[in-house]
């Protein structure tokens, strides 16, 4: 697979741009996680892996950047993440009841204040769906960003244990502890043969080493998106394939990156 290291694709011009040859670390848990898959059905499932996208919605909200302001800072030529599982990775059913937020559903709150706010109308019967839910997701998160400023704001809040909004895997009540692991040079890794890689590999099924003893399985989710007239549209997708026991997958003449003695492949 020729894919282009995130090395190679830094260098983009402006003052307060950066190479992408070094990325922070950190490590998001929690006792539970839903990341809805796109496809509809009544079982609302949840990606395994957290998609690129939540991870970039994660930071931008630990920033305090605004909805649909951020999709420009994790392009796919000014950002690199990689993403690992470090836990297995297991799920339950769980029935819940809930209210409609289709728009004609809400009622406003203080309507003839200055500041209005709509809420699920309590008066309305609840909806059982069957969610598809994640227990003890935890990953390892390498991201790089060409954007010196934000990329020193994003070192100095994990640095500080701070966040500006309350970390969450996937759903908001499904809160997430943050724990920074360091900022750390991207090195280049093998690229030929047969390697062993610690992350999430995405767009390399094909080249996967099968192996009787190693569970594999394999995912698309969204990776990149673009503000639009009604909010935000997704623009390009990954297929991740990844080992559920949170070990290391064995890959076929894939490009990779070297982070803190472990082998990894970004996005």
């Amino acid at each position: 697979m020729d894919q282009e290291s995130p090395n190679r694709r830094a260098g983009i011009p402006g003052e307060s741009d950066g190479d992408l040859d070094r990325c922070l670390s950190f490590e998001i848990r929690g006792p539970w996680g839903h990341f809805r898959r796109v496809e509809g059905n009544i079982v609302k499932q949840t990606y395994r892996i957290i998609p690129r996208t939540t991870v970039a919605g994660l930071i931008a909200a630990m920033l305090g950047i605004e909805r649909d302001g951020y999709y420009d800072l994790f392009g796919p030529d000014v950002s690199a993440i990689a993403i690992e599982p470090v836990e297995e990775l297991r799920t339950v059913n769980m029935p819940m009841n809930t209210l409609s937020t289709a728009a004609s559903d809400l009622t406003s709150l203080n309507p003839r204040g200055k500041i209005s706010i709509k809420l699920p109308n309590p008066t309305k019967l609840r909806q059982q769906h069957n969610y598809e839910v994640l227990v003890d997701p935890a990953y390892r998160i390498d991201v790089a960003l060409a954007d010196n400023e934000w990329y020193e704001q994003f070192r100095e809040t994990l640095a500080a244990g701070k966040s500006h909004y309350v970390p969450s895997l996937g759903l908001s009540e499904y809160l997430a502890e943050i724990d920074y692991l360091g900022e750390f040079d991207i090195e280049s890794g093998p690229s030929s043969g047969t390697i062993g890689v610690d992350s999430a590999v995405p767009d390399a099924m094909d080249d996967v080493v099968l192996d009787s003893e190693t569970r594999c399985q394999i995912e698309e989710s969204p990776a990149f998106m673009t503000s639009d007239g009604g909010g935000r549209t997704t623009t390009e997708y990954t297929t991740y394939t990844y080992n559920p026991d949170a070990e290391p997958l064995q890959v076929r003449d894939v490009q990779t990156s070297r982070v803190d003695d472990r082998t990894v492949v970004f996005v």
